[in-house]
Parts: structure tokens; sequence; C-alpha cells
């Protein structure tokens, strides 16, 4: 789905914050081949413990850092297998450090393990998360994410993803792989690009300090603006965000010629 053209990172967020009534703001997420960038972006931080990614994303999200990792900075296999950093052998693939405390047996966690979304590993050494608002500030080449990622409630969550289809229509699928549900959000979109939707699991919400009515967007910057873009139209037939509720005893006649085609009530 994604468009081609460079979009302004900063006025992206400022208009997804105002158009969904967003509590954080959308971050940026990028994987680079060498370790060395971290030292040429501005203001970045770098672990001074060890962190699961939900942590670091946490990080940028909520605390509106700059944040810059390789896998040594994350605490075991798993976090680093879905963003490439790391894991991914045998060892990993096999399930045992889950089996009797997410799945019932070794087989459950092997292909729970096979079901997730991940980045290949090998090709990239470090990742860059930060507020979308901050990217263009990295500098030349730096500048754009490769995914931008979003907390929401779900009736914002729809109406975004009415936005994605308001042209050149498709439908969605989205997998839960259930713990470890990142790799249906961020390890899903960085591996394909693809929009990715997700909610959040465990972990997420145990050290990401995700909220427990907040579900997970994933995409290219290019298609947060084809949702805008969506959503702008959507709200000139006047259907917004939030939702004004109708009332479940009223007459619907009058809000279905209004929100639908006539003849639809």
């Amino acid at each position: 789905m994604t468009d081609t053209a460079t979009p302004d990172l900063a006025a992206l967020a400022q208009q997804l914050e105002h158009t969904l009534k967003l509590r954080v703001p959308p971050i940026g997420m990028r994987l680079f081949e060498s370790a060395e960038v971290l030292g040429t972006i501005p203001r970045l931080r770098r672990p001074q413990a060890v962190h699961t990614t939900d942590q670091i994303v946490a990080q940028a999200c909520r605390l509106g850092w700059t944040m810059g990792i390789t896998g040594d900075d994350l605490v075991g296999p798993q976090c680093k297998a879905v963003i490439g950093l790391g894991g991914q052998d045998e060892a990993w693939y096999s399930g045992q450090q889950m089996a009797g405390v997410w799945y019932a047996t070794v087989e459950d966690s092997a292909r729970h393990q096979a079901a997730m979304n991940v980045v290949p590993v090998g090709q990239y050494q470090a990742l860059v998360v930060a507020p979308l608002a901050k990217w263009a500030g990295f500098g030349a080449g730096l500048d754009q994410p490769d995914i931008a990622l979003f907390y929401a409630t779900p009736g914002a969550m729809i109406y975004f993803i009415n936005g994605l289809q308001w042209s050149g229509y498709q439908r969605f699928d989205w997998s839960v792989v259930g713990e470890s549900s990142c790799a249906d959000s961020w390890g899903r979109a960085l591996k394909t690009r693809e929009p990715s939707l997700s909610i959040p699991c465990f972990a997420e919400r145990r050290y990401g300090g995700v909220l427990d009515d907040e579900m997970l967007m994933a995409l290219t910057p290019a298609d947060m603006a084809k949702s805008l873009t969506g959503m702008a139209a959507l709200a000139k037939n006047g259907l917004r965000y939030p939702f004004a509720p109708y009332g479940i005893q009223q007459d619907v006649r009058a809000g279905m010629g209004v929100s639908y085609p006539k003849g639809a009530a």
C-alpha cells in the first residue's frame, strides 16, 4: 500500500495525535547494518541496564527519548530474534525456554516460535527508536524510519483502518501469536513493510507500560499518511473520531440516513 513520497514526519505525528486523540505520540523505528551509526545521532541514549525491547519502545513513546540499542542491550534471545539482532538458532526455535510456562509442551512452544514474524538475522546490528517528530533532526540518510508505530484504543484503531481502506481498498488479515505479540506488530512490519496491528501481550503491558485498552499499529510512514488522507475524507462525510453514541433505543433511521447510502435503513 505504501506511496513512494517522503512524508513530513513531524506534521504526520501532529495530525495523527489530533485526529485520534492519542495519549502518547507516534514513534519511528529503524534497523541499521552497523552499530557505529549510534554515535552519530543527536541526543541518542544508550541503555544503562539490560532491557526488553518493550521497555525501549516505551522510553521512546512515553518519555520522548531517542533510544539506540544492539542485541547486547536486550535481556534474551526472544527480544533479539524479533528484530533480527540475535536468536533464531536451533535452541531458540526449539521453544524449550517457554515450555511449561506459556505453553503446555515443548511441541506447543516450538510451534509458537515458528509462527512468529521475525526479521532475518545477520543483516543488522543496531536499532533506533524515537518519537516520529524527532527523526528530521538526525541528518541526511538517517532521517527516515523503516516503520512508524502508535498506541491507540480499539475505536481509534478501526477508524484509522477505515482511513487506510478509503482508497485502494484491501482486506487486512492480522496474526495473533499470543505471547511475544511484538512479532505481530513491529516484527511483521519491519519484515514485510505491511500495516501490522497487534493486541499487546503480557510482556508489553508488564514491562513496556502498555495500558489495558491500548492496541498497537506498526506501518510505514507513507501508509500512515495514506490513512490520514482517508480519515480526512471520512470526516467530510460526517464520520469522525471519537464516535458519538447514537442511543441504543433511538429510532435508527435518521442516523443511518446520514452514515449510509439512501435505502440502507
